[in-house]
């Protein structure tokens, strides 16, 4: 259950002012709930994915290793967090909701909230429990994007981002530390 619950909250977090996040906003006046259904099978199926490999190449490595991979994928995540995202509002000529679907599956492939989950998978060996989690924390925050939908702008996401990469990046370095036997 811990699993799930660390998965939900790390997507929740970490998808709030993403890139997703923000098409899907963005995306919510011109497309209605189709681009909601679209952003929630994307987040199902990154979340699943980004699970499942973790956990595939945890079971490969012995624990030192899977701990310094864990670290490693939370320090992937900070620095994504960290980079300063400059989205251009999105041009919907053809209210395509398999091309925002794509759109989206690219988004969410590398964003941190999915190398959290890669970690988590790795570290906790219940990658299920962790992929559910994940996609359900992810759902709920794209849903409260296309709830606000223009709105979001408003809001200190920047702000928000740069503390979270700050608490992903410290994680990331004490399990690092920790893994080389420093800490």
């Amino acid at each position: 259950m811990s699993s799930f619950l660390f998965g939900f909250a790390a997507a929740l977090l970490l998808t709030i002012g993403a890139r997703d996040q923000l098409l899907v906003a963005r995306l919510a006046g011109p497309l209605g709930a189709i681009i909601l259904l679209a952003a929630l099978v994307a987040a199902v199926f990154t979340a699943g994915l980004m699970a499942l490999a973790g956990d595939a190449i945890a079971q490969m490595l012995p624990e030192a290793a899977r701990r310094m991979l864990v670290a490693i994928a939370l320090v992937v995540a900070a620095v994504e967090l960290a980079w300063p995202g400059r989205d251009k509002r999105p041009k919907e000529p053809t209210r395509s909701p398999f091309a925002a679907f794509v759109v989206l599956l690219a988004r969410q492939w590398g964003d941190a909230a999915r190398f959290l989950l890669f970690a988590l998978a790795a570290a906790t060996a219940l990658p299920a429990y962790v992929a559910l989690g994940g996609a359900a924390g992810a759902g709920v925050a794209l849903a409260g994007g296309w709830a606000l939908g223009e709105e979001l702008d408003a809001l200190p996401l920047r702000a928000f981002r740069l503390v979270m990469a700050g608490i992903v990046l410290l994680a990331g370095l004490l399990i690092g530390l920790g893994a080389r036997g420093i800490i």
